[in-house]
């Protein structure tokens, strides 16, 4: 006699779970993605043509959709494609963050902070403030790339990045998911070299007609000089403007302009630029913002930055 239970799974046969995301055949397609061609992807991985086409073909089956389309000689990203690409660059580089994460050296595991720099911020400013990180106990790998403010976000959101340091605080996006925490802000003062100091006398109204280095309009801190010039009445002469701010003090350094910088770096300016102070410009700051992903458990590191920085390091030297 038949049983009740073979009558059913008979007459109502059980579904198949759905197949699991192949991620071999997904590396595939983003290396494709990112080379723009499938020959160039097969050179890169080492495998043949024929290889690359047919795993892009089980996974489009995969999704039921799409992910490239042919435009004349070249491959391009279907909407669907571009969002695969979007998950697929996620997903590779967290991949590449397990793998550091649990390589370990002969003395235990190290712990690597991915730090962005903003272009518009002063390097020995970041040096100042990254090296509340590299005192703290424990060994740390401090990787540090510069970058525009826009591409830094894009690295961070991508994973690429644990940390940038800027001028500004992250866009309140739905679609970026980061957070920013004002680490503090840095008076401004104006810097020179010798020659240029001895021609100033009767600080602020010297500026007027006086060679100046400024950031470009794109950087913050610049918004807040020019208004501290309009409330003076001051006309200096720009001679020279600067997206990069190592570049601006390389050429203050050089004699070319009278320069802002923050007042907590005049000791160091003093003794490796030989740049002079010749005035505060009182209610001008430098902020800076450290800017990391949204994370439940966050980078261990950026914890003790934000903890760790006090009004020691925003303040210049008595």
């Amino acid at each position: 006699m038949e049983k009740v239970s073979d009558f059913f799974e008979a007459t109502f046969p059980a579904k198949a779970p759905p197949a699991m995301l192949n991620y071999k055949h997904l590396h595939y397609f983003w290396v494709v993605a990112k080379e723009g061609s499938i020959t160039r992807a097969a050179e890169r991985l080492g495998v043949a043509v024929q290889t690359i086409s047919g795993q892009l073909s089980l996974l489009e089956r995969h999704f039921g959709k799409a992910l490239f389309v042919t435009q004349g000689r070249r491959l391009a990203l279907s909407e669907t494609g571009r969002i695969a690409l979007r998950f697929a660059d996620q997903i590779f580089q967290l991949g590449e963050q397990l793998e550091e994460a649990i390589a370990q050296d002969d003395n235990g595991q190290i712990l690597r902070l991915r730090v962005g720099i903003s272009d518009s911020i002063p390097k020995l400013l970041a040096y100042r403030l990254l090296t509340q990180v590299t005192a703290l106990p424990g060994e740390l790998r401090l990787i540090c790339l510069e970058g525009s403010f826009d591409n830094l976000l894009a690295d961070l959101a991508l994973h690429r990045l644990d940390l940038v340091l800027t001028d500004r605080a992250a866009p309140a996006t739905g679609n970026l998911k980061v957070f920013s925490t004002h680490l503090g802000e840095f008076s401004t003062g104006l810097f020179a070299s010798p020659k240029l100091i001895d021609r100033q006398t009767g600080f602020p109204a010297s500026l007027n007609g006086a060679p100046l280095l400024l950031p470009t309009r794109h950087n913050a801190l610049r918004v807040r000089i020019d208004r501290w010039f309009d409330e003076h009445g001051l006309l200096p002469r720009i001679v020279g403007e600067f997206q990069d701010s190592a570049l601006l003090t390389t050429f203050g350094r050089g004699g070319l302009g009278i320069f802002p910088a923050p007042l907590v770096l005049s000791e160091q300016l003093a003794s490796e630029y030989d740049a002079q102070l010749l005035g505060d410009m009182t209610g001008v700051a430098e902020q800076i913002h450290a800017i990391s992903t949204e994370r439940k458990i966050r980078h261990p590191a950026i914890e003790a930055l934000c903890r760790t920085v006090s009004q020691s390091v925003t303040q210049p030297p008595p």
